[in-house]
């Protein structure tokens, strides 16, 4: 099996007291702010080794803000922060060193092949042309690109260029990944062979830290998350602990005629489900019996055109947790 994770460059000799037990990242109270805008407004959390942790959020939150700072490329305004045992402030090329970083915009060289990209984002972390060339190959392999190591970059699809892209964040053997967005754009089969690759990662001991707007891909990839609204943390926990805690067991979706459909303090609904929300297209009840509450709604004479029963998802937590009012 081909080791992606836990080589000896770059950084070896350089190991700071960094156990099994200690996070990869750790923030306490941490801030960011551009003059008299707060960014992150007094975070704290932390990343543990071997784990995918998401950061959720409306644009505007904070999660841009705060990847930059853990990537080092964006000094905190206060608090505390430690990445890999070690201060960003002090030991930010350290730190970049013995991080991969997936941005949200590819930034390939378009006039190089996609094998020569790799090889020369090698050559940056010092790795000789030879290690450079044989690193390449196993990536390439792994992101199921070899079939277009010679081939120029332009010509390839979406989903190409951001399995390229990651490949080239896993050049350094990175111990802990940073991706923003990472598959932002993608059609269905591409965005399932990214997480495959993901979780492949993660099995291989690779750290991952991701920003998404998928909620069905932070349940997929993330083993913790935390939700940011207006620069703060509002919720922090596993995807299915989070659905406990602030959703219903089931969501029942009914649709109505124009004509028919029922105002939210309609009597005809009070009672029926635990929380009611009444948008332009359809009504929502959350409930711990979908099937009840579409039995209560008939006998009370409330005749849907449409009803679907379903389980409650991680969008129905973000949702109530930030809100249905677009930020710009």
């Amino acid at each position: 099996m081909i080791s992606l994770a836990g080589g000896s460059r770059p950084g070896d000799g350089y190991h700071p007291q960094v156990t099994t037990a200690d996070p990869l990242v750790l923030a306490r109270d941490l801030s960011k702010r551009f003059g008299s805008f707060t960014a992150v407004d007094g975070i704290s959390f932390s990343v543990a080794p071997g784990e995918a942790f998401g950061f959720l959020g409306p644009n505007g939150a904070g999660k841009s803000s705060t990847m930059r700072m853990i990537g080092c490329v964006s000094p905190p305004t206060g608090g505390e922060l430690r990445v890999l045992g070690m201060d960003p402030a002090r030991d930010g090329a350290r730190i970049r060193a013995l991080l991969g970083v997936v941005p949200q915009q590819d930034s390939l060289d378009m006039e190089l092949t996609v094998r020569e990209n790799l090889i020369l984002y090698g050559r940056y972390f010092d790795l000789s042309y030879r290690e450079s060339r044989a690193r390449a190959d196993e990536l390439l392999d792994f992101v199921q690109l070899a079939d277009r190591a010679g081939d120029e970059v332009e010509p390839l699809s979406g989903g190409m260029k951001r399995r390229l892209t990651i490949a080239r964040g896993l050049v350094n053997r990175p111990r802990l990944l940073l991706l923003d967005e990472p598959t932002t754009g993608l059609d269905p089969q591409a965005r399932h062979l990214l997480w495959d690759r993901l979780y492949r990662l993660k099995q291989d001991g690779v750290s991952l830290v991701l920003t998404t707007h998928y909620m069905d891909e932070a349940e997929q990839l993330c083993d913790r998350l935390v939700v940011m609204d207006k620069a703060r943390i509002v919720a922090e926990g596993s995807p299915r602990a989070l659905i406990a805690e602030h959703a219903t067991r089931e969501v029942l979706e009914v649709r109505f005629a124009p004509d028919a459909r029922p105002a939210e303090d309609d009597p005809r609904l009070a009672g029926v489900a635990e929380r009611i929300e009444v948008l332009p297209d359809r009504t929502l009840l959350y409930t711990q019996d979908g099937e009840a509450a579409a039995v209560t709604l008939h006998d009370r004479g409330l005749r849907p055109v449409a009803t679907l029963v379903r389980r409650s998802s991680l969008e129905d937590v973000f949702l109530r947790l930030t809100g249905r009012t677009l930020v710009d």
